[in-house]
């Protein structure tokens, strides 16, 4: 289905259904244990190697909030850049606007098909759909995204979209699917990294020599310069933005920096906090265009779809710092047992968890501001010091106060929460509560534990055991020791 805005935003059931099904997958569990771990040891062994990291994090922060303080300025600056250097600038309110635009590009070189390197807001505004109600054909080049795309399947992570799969997965989806979407798999293909990478590149190397256009994201685009950035690992990427002799961007509005120099900072924070490398295999830049040096047309699609009304959401617009390394999603226990499909959500895990609900309206997904522990390890990792729990805690008391104006009756929780401030209100009544707590503890608790509780408070011991509270209260044991003393 989608937002309002237009959003992608995923049929599927809340996130402790979804989740419930996905922990049922063992298959899926062992998969993104393996992968997280990877990563995670990757990251930490060239993050500790530099004495300044903590710094670095906290030069990025204030880079991009200080950008988006000023994003109007940034952003007319960015357009004026574009244009000066040759290319042309259009802006998208939102997903339909953006789809519309691109269609339109395309249909007007009179291609049938694009080429595509890795691009999260493509994804957000589902292009690709859109494009095939035109009759045109997307193929995406990044190797998770191609695994993705021939699976008929769902990105899961951020950056490692088919991390959900195994080597035997793909081969199995090489072997089968390739042939429909052009030269099909080897004879013979084995699970082998290298042999399937191989394959890939064969399958892919037809396309990038026969496109005529090409479709990209962007990691940062330059305001003083015109200048837009992809960072990747694979070269796919350098392959459509240099080949094809059209380009489209399509970029969120929130990607621009000031000057070309800020990208020393997140060229060296981008790779070792997504990929645990010290510095990206390939990082393209192009500025305009240049006659006889790559694409000779160039446009640049600035998308909002939500960003502005997230902007003005005093604690939420530090989502919009998030530079798309996945860093959150690698160190959550959450996502690490669950994965990417339960968000139901192009952008999965702890950024998932608050962005989406800004852009799509925290009525449409209430539960993804619930999808976390709170534990902190997201903060913690991320390059850019975005807090995320204290935004998922903004966003939980968001979701609470819009259900509270959608019923006329008090819910099960406000009911709660109404006794919770009765009881709290004065010592003797919390007093009361807990001989109550005692004493009703003691018919359900066996060997100190309670297994299970009754009636709505059967929740909280489904899945764990609780301790039976003390004989003795601490207000008792202070009362006492108070006097003794």
């Amino acid at each position: 289905m989608t937002a309002p805005n237009g959003l992608v935003w995923l049929e599927t059931p809340a996130f402790p259904e979804a989740a419930r099904t996905a922990l049922a997958d063992t298959q899926l569990r062992r998969n993104l244990r393996h992968a997280t771990a990877t990563i995670r040891d990757k990251r930490l062994a060239v993050t500790t190697e530099l004495d300044d990291w903590e710094q670095l994090r906290q030069a990025g922060a204030d880079l991009k909030r200080r950008t988006l303080r000023h994003l109007d300025r940034y952003l007319e600056e960015l357009e004026a850049s574009v244009t000066k250097a040759g290319g042309i600038v259009h802006w998208a309110a939102d997903a339909a606007e953006a789809n519309r635009i691109v269609t339109a590009l395309v249909q007007a070189t009179g291609e049938r098909e694009v080429v595509k390197v890795k691009s999260m807001a493509t994804q957000e505004i589902g292009l690709n759909e859109a494009l095939a109600e035109a009759g045109i054909t997307a193929y995406e080049t990044d190797l998770a995204e191609l695994i993705v795309q021939l699976g008929q399947d769902r990105p899961s992570h951020i950056l490692v979209p088919a991390i959900h799969r195994n080597r035997a997965e793909i081969r199995e989806i090489f072997e089968r699917e390739m042939g429909h979407w052009g030269r099909p798999a080897p004879e013979g293909l084995t699970d082998d990294p290298r042999a399937l990478a191989e394959a890939a590149r064969l399958h892919l190397r037809e396309k990038f020599l026969r496109a005529k256009v090409a479709v990209s994201g962007a990691n940062f685009a330059i305001a003083d310069t015109g200048t837009v950035g992809v960072v990747e690992s694979e070269g796919n990427g350098r392959m459509c933005l240099t080949l094809p002799e059209t380009l489209i961007t399509v970029m969120g509005i929130e990607k621009v920096l000031p000057q070309w120099s800020d990208l020393e900072v997140f060229l060296q924070l981008l790779p070792r906090a997504s990929t645990g490398e010290r510095m990206n295999p390939y990082t393209s830049t192009w500025t305009g265009t240049t006659p006889g040096d790559g694409p000779s047309a160039f446009h640049l699609i600035l998308l909002d779809n939500g960003r502005t009304a997230t902007l003005a959401d005093t604690v939420g617009r530090q989502a919009l710092a998030c530079i798309r390394c996945s860093a959150c999603l690698n160190v959550c226990p959450v996502y690490e047992r669950t994965g990417g499909h339960a968000y139901g959500s192009v952008y999965p895990g702890p950024i998932g968890a608050v962005l989406t609900p800004q852009l799509v309206g925290v009525e449409h997904a209430a539960s993804l501001p619930f999808a976390s522990t709170l534990c902190g390890a997201c903060y913690d990792a991320c390059p850019v010091k975005i807090n995320i729990p204290e935004v998922l805690a903004h966003l939980r008391a968001e979701v609470v106060e819009a259900e509270r104006r959608s019923h006329t009756l008090p819910t099960p929780e406000a009911l709660a929460m109404k006794a919770a401030a009765g009881v709290l209100a004065t010592p003797r009544r919390l007093a009361a509560a807990q001989r109550a707590a005692r004493l009703g503890s003691a018919l359900v608790a066996r060997r100190g534990r309670i297994g299970h509780l009754p009636g709505p408070l059967h929740g909280w011991t489904d899945a764990r055991d609780t301790p039976q509270p003390p004989a003795e209260t601490f207000r008792t044991w202070w009362r006492k020791n108070r006097e003794q003393s």
